[in-house]
């Protein structure tokens, strides 16, 4: 069985006009050519029309027999324990206990079990509680260069997950009450489908910089009825990041675009799970709330009332936008 080893340590082009009869239905209304952040820290320019022959790979993507689900708790907070889907006997054997909250980490476009993004926040949730959390690996679907494939793929993953999700539940008698689920760029919309397929029941999805090129207009790009209470950091905004909110609240850190102590769109991209660490390790990241995510944008926030980004409780009822500053370098939070 495979066990994973954890090691902690858009600029846009114009669209170009093609009556070529072997092209697919584009993947949305924007822009055909745009740049989008794969996992292994590039820049790669993507043609969100596909011909027809290109489909073919999403086909045979059967996340229910690749996907690979991998348990980290604080008794084996860096080496990996398997949960096999429909597999009862196995899961008594692990540390899964359904006593505990449960967070489920969801990685983005040509990443991994071992992206950044886990090896990040992994140590922040366990270091802040005794929780159950569950990697999902759909490398199988998001590892491919073919970045329309990966965003087909990704509403069937998310299925996939969903039916992971129910089965866990129904073997160790779990509740979604007790489910945070925590997605990036690609995998932001995917939590948002395994919640919607889940009901809405999930107490807590965060998306973190979900992405932008192929969701404008994708029915299955996260919403704010995903979950009982959805929270979105924003830290690429329009360009690598999805533009507009799509949760109950929608947090624009440094006006959502540029964030300080970052000289690329990578990394502009990649801040949204450093923030998220650190909120839930010590909390901090008080945000002001503004009227619109222009002003957000902008910076030129002044209603009444302030949030806190991130965290690990959901702020259930909560809903708005909001704006707030952070440092260079960590702490990024300035309170």
């Amino acid at each position: 069985m495979k066990i994973v080893l954890l090691v902690f340590g858009l600029a846009v082009v114009a669209g170009v006009p093609c009556k070529n009869k072997n092209l697919e239905p584009k993947l949305d209304d924007g822009i055909r050519y745009q740049y989008v952040q794969g996992g292994d820290g590039k820049l790669h320019l993507v043609d969100l029309w596909n011909l027809k022959d290109d489909i073919s790979p999403a086909v045979r993507y059967n996340p229910d027999a690749v996907n690979t689900y991998h348990l980290f708790t604080r008794d084996n907070p860096s080496i990996s324990q398997p949960l096999l889907l429909n597999n009862d006997g196995w899961l008594t054997s692990t540390n899964y206990n359904s006593s505990r909250r449960t967070i489920l980490l969801i990685h983005g476009w040509l990443d991994t079990v071992t992206a950044d993004f886990n090896t990040v926040l992994v140590p922040a949730f366990l270091e802040k509680e005794d929780l159950n959390v569950i990697v999902v690996d759909w490398s199988h679907g998001a590892g491919t260069i073919n970045y329309p494939i990966a965003v087909i793929n990704t509403p069937v993953s998310g299925e996939a997950v969903a039916r992971f999700v129910t089965w866990l539940n129904k073997a160790s008698g779990s509740d979604l009450k007790n489910y945070h689920i925590v997605g990036h760029g690609l995998g932001a919309h995917q939590a948002g489908v395994v919640g919607r397929r889940l009901g809405g029941g999930v107490a807590y999805i965060t998306a973190l910089d979900a992405a932008f090129a192929g969701w404008l207009t994708h029915d299955d790009r996260f919403k704010a009825t995903d979950a009982v209470y959805t929270e979105v950091i924003h830290t690429n905004a329009g360009l690598l990041g999805f533009l507009a909110p799509l949760g109950d609240v929608d947090f624009y850190p440094n006006g959502g675009v540029d964030m300080p102590g970052c000289i690329s769109q990578e990394c502009d991209h990649n801040r949204s799970f450093f923030y998220m660490a650190e909120s839930v390790r010590t909390g901090g990241f008080a945000g002001t709330r503004c009227s619109t995510f222009v002003s957000a944008m902008a910076g030129q926030c002044f209603l009444w009332g302030s949030l806190n980004m991130g965290g690990v409780t959901p702020k259930t009822g909560q809903t708005g936008i909001y704006y707030l500053r952070t440092n260079a370098f960590p702490p990024f939070s300035r309170g």
